[in-house]
């Protein structure tokens, strides 16, 4: 049987990936997305379009309906939901595109009777916030300083993306006989990826920048294993109605990227700053302002600042290997020369 995929926001970072594992692992992939998204990534002549507007549940309902009508009847067998705003100029725009997108498609989903087998969501680690931020350990001599955040601990997101997120999870967590998984990756790089490509062009000018003097333990998860991740947790029983974090499984000091980026561009010299938190906070503060006057989003804001502001990124990634057999094959220093590599090759380095 040919199972049918749906990933939303296919032509994101994350999205275009999946499109991509579906169609190597014999899937009808259909890529879903706004009618005006970049195709870039989406060359593949075997890939499937569908146009979605998950702002308005009632022309969902009819794309949906038009589409169900062209599988004939049977709709898609997995939905894999990566669409979302990572960057907004408003609070309120995250929780329109991240909570009201995703309670759309789900309703629009279930009113068509085209609930799927099931439906995969990728959420992020930052619906959790700064927690365990209290040293059990005193410096990274004697090994990781913090503890790992668990599946039991209370989310408190201090970020309006993280906010967002929590809300779009809490709804999926109501829908009664709804087959959903729910994936919280931490930071995810890349081929692709804009954001850690910033600090590599930050680097290849001679300029490192860091966050505080406190001890910070970051983690981070290469693309193709958040995708593996998908797949697995999707057909995996044990993974219905659950959520997971993922991460490659170890932890690193906030120098670990910035050097390894530093060696793969050939070892420039660079002058390595750490801003006090209160100093980082102010210049955030004033960029999320110009921001708002100008309409045009810059790199730092409010969000910004409690992501970088925030201690311990080390989350437990235990019950994803246990159920669904998640085996991250990417460390940071194979990740970073690949990234690295993808830059120089397109042209972005």
């Amino acid at each position: 049987m040919n199972y049918r995929i749906l990933v939303t926001g296919a032509s994101g970072f994350i999205g275009s990936f999946i499109v991509e594992r579906g169609l190597q692992e014999g899937y009808e992939v259909w890529a879903g997305m706004r009618g005006t998204s970049s195709r870039k990534y989406l060359q593949d002549e075997r890939i499937r379009f569908a146009e979605l507007d998950l702002q308005n549940p009632e022309k969902l309902r009819s794309q949906l309906l038009l589409y169900k009508e062209a599988m004939g009847g049977r709709g898609w067998d997995y939905v894999v939901h990566a669409a979302g705003a990572t960057k907004c100029l408003h609070a309120e725009d995250f929780f329109r595109t991240n909570a009201d997108g995703t309670r759309h498609l789900v309703d629009a989903l279930r009113e068509t009777g085209m609930t799927p087998r099931r439906f995969v969501m990728l959420s992020s680690l930052s619906v959790f916030g700064a927690i365990r931020e209290k040293p059990v350990r005193e410096g990274a001599a004697t090994g990781t300083v913090y503890s790992p955040i668990l599946l039991t601990d209370k989310p408190q997101p201090n970020t309006a993306y993280g906010k967002s997120k929590l809300a779009a999870e809490h709804y999926l967590e109501t829908q009664r006989l709804f087959p959903w998984t729910i994936l919280r990756p931490t930071g995810v790089y890349g081929p692709r990826e804009r954001d850690y490509f910033l600090m590599a062009q930050s680097i290849k000018r001679h300029i490192d920048v860091a966050a505080g003097f406190s001890p910070q333990e970051i983690t981070f998860v290469y693309v193709d294993d958040v995708v593996q991740a998908v797949f697995k947790s999707m057909t995996s029983p044990q993974a219905e109605g659950k959520s997971y974090f993922l991460s490659d499984g170890r932890v690193y000091t906030s120098r670990s990227y910035s050097d390894l980026v530093q060696q793969h561009l050939g070892n420039p010299w660079v002058l390595h700053l750490k801003l006090p938190l209160c100093l980082l906070r102010a210049v955030c503060w004033v960029s999320g302002k110009i921001s708002r006057l100008t309409g045009k989003m810059n790199a730092l804001n409010d969000d910004k600042y409690h992501i970088l502001s925030q201690r311990n990124w080390q989350c437990d990634i235990e019950p994803a290997i246990r159920d669904f057999g998640y085996s991250p094959q990417v460390m940071l220093e194979q990740g970073v020369e690949e990234s690295i590599r993808w830059y120089r090759d397109e042209g972005w380095l």
